[in-house]
């Protein structure tokens, strides 16, 4: 079966719950949409209002604090807010990732300290993060333990590699930069191939539910694994997965049965969080990101952009300001456009009202430097 670059956006829509918003709770949409990028503590509230009807920043609220939902270091040696069901395989598929980037960094080695010396402590580690602990306390007991001090930067490499979850702190979105960390209750099992063979696997079935189809390029990208890795993991569920033909011949792979909507089906625009999962989960962007358009949206720096998603794909980014939302498209949209788009941009702003109307304020600087906006609106939230 040949199936077409449009229609492999409409599939992606339909996954994630943007094609309609699903009813839903948190922990079961958060379930669906796999891993919410979450290194800007407001990105997975304004990631599940665009995916879930009658979303309450509240119900996420109990669900990070019930640790249902968890924020740890996972795919992309990056921090994602996943199921906490999942949490133990993810960690494991991307166990030879972390160990090499976290563990084999210059910064870390230059401590005199060695992986081996890191696996020796980490059981101690996990122990006394039996409850949450701010950073300083385990930097401290980490220095009580060697018995010297410990540069910061070798010490952040060791905590990213630890299992460790973010515990959530008294802040508008439950994160700051006030981390607090607490050992994850479902540990992974570390350096072994086997386990990290086991949880790619997991990792794979899950990515293709709620990514796919997709090749295998696709999901080392999605995962930062390597693709000799995920090959050997696709070739171990042959029998469970179906394959298509994509654009230019591509091997796509995917779950029978999973949605795959006609190309013509319709996608409502939304304004999509900071690092949002959709524009960084391919190794071909143009999925969801026009290629004209990915440098404006994906910055230098990695900074990803709050996106308007117009018909699919991106078509300009926004911001809050005022209380409104200040909207740039990357080339002119029709009326009916901005009216659907204002109508969100009134929800979105009565949700961020409610916590922080500023939240993406400190990546202002990309405005003031200047973005292609073909139309620029200021969205008010109205009544």
């Amino acid at each position: 079966m040949v199936i077409t670059a449009r229609a492999l956006n409409r599939s992606t829509l339909a996954r994630q719950l943007l094609l309609a918003r699903a009813p839903l709770d948190v922990a079961d949409g958060l379930k669906q949409v796999v891993a919410l990028q979450a290194q800007q503590p407001a990105s997975p509230y304004v990631a599940l209002w665009n995916r879930l009807s009658g979303f309450s920043p509240a119900d996420l609220d109990a669900a990070v604090s019930g640790f249902r939902a968890v924020k740890a270091t996972l795919m992309r040696v990056t921090l994602h807010m996943v199921h906490a069901t999942d949490y133990r395989a993810f960690r494991e598929a991307v166990e030879p990732t972390l160990r090499g980037a976290r563990l084999g960094d210059a910064r870390f080695t230059a401590s005199g300290l060695t992986a081996a010396d890191a696996g020796a402590l980490v059981p101690e580690l996990l122990e006394f993060a039996d409850r949450p602990r701010t950073t300083s306390d385990m930097q401290g007991w980490l220095e009580e333990r060697l018995g010297a001090p410990l540069e910061p930067s070798a010490w952040r490499m060791l905590r990213q590699y630890v299992p460790l979850w973010h515990a959530p702190v008294d802040a508008p979105w439950l994160f700051d930069t006030r981390q607090t960390h607490v050992a994850a209750s479902t540990r992974p099992v570390l350096a072994d191939p086997d386990a990290a063979a086991a949880g790619l696997q997991a990792l794979v079935r899950r990515y293709l539910a709620g990514f796919g189809p997709a090749s295998v390029a696709d999901v080392a990208q999605f995962a930062l694994v390597q693709q000799s890795r995920v090959r050997a993991a696709v070739q171990a569920l042959a029998d469970e997965l179906v394959s298509l033909e994509g654009p230019d011949g591509v091997v796509l792979y995917d779950i029978p049965g999973a949605p795959r909507p006609d190309e013509d089906t319709p996608a409502p625009p939304r304004l999509m969080a900071m690092w949002d999962s959709v524009l960084l989960a391919y190794a071909d962007r143009g999925r969801v990101i026009p290629p004209a358009y990915r440098k404006h949206v994906i910055r230098r720096n990695g900074d990803v952009l709050p996106t308007l998603l117009v018909d699919g794909y991106v078509a300009g980014v926004w911001r809050p300001v005022g209380g409104g939302i200040e909207a740039g498209a990357f080339h002119p949209l029709p009326r009916h456009v901005w009216d659907e788009l204002a109508a969100e941009a009134r929800s979105l702003a009565r949700l961020l009202a409610d916590r922080d109307p500023g939240a993406y304020r400190r990546y202002d600087h990309w405005w003031a430097k200047g973005l292609p906006a073909a139309e620029t609106r200021l969205l008010p939230p109205g009544p």
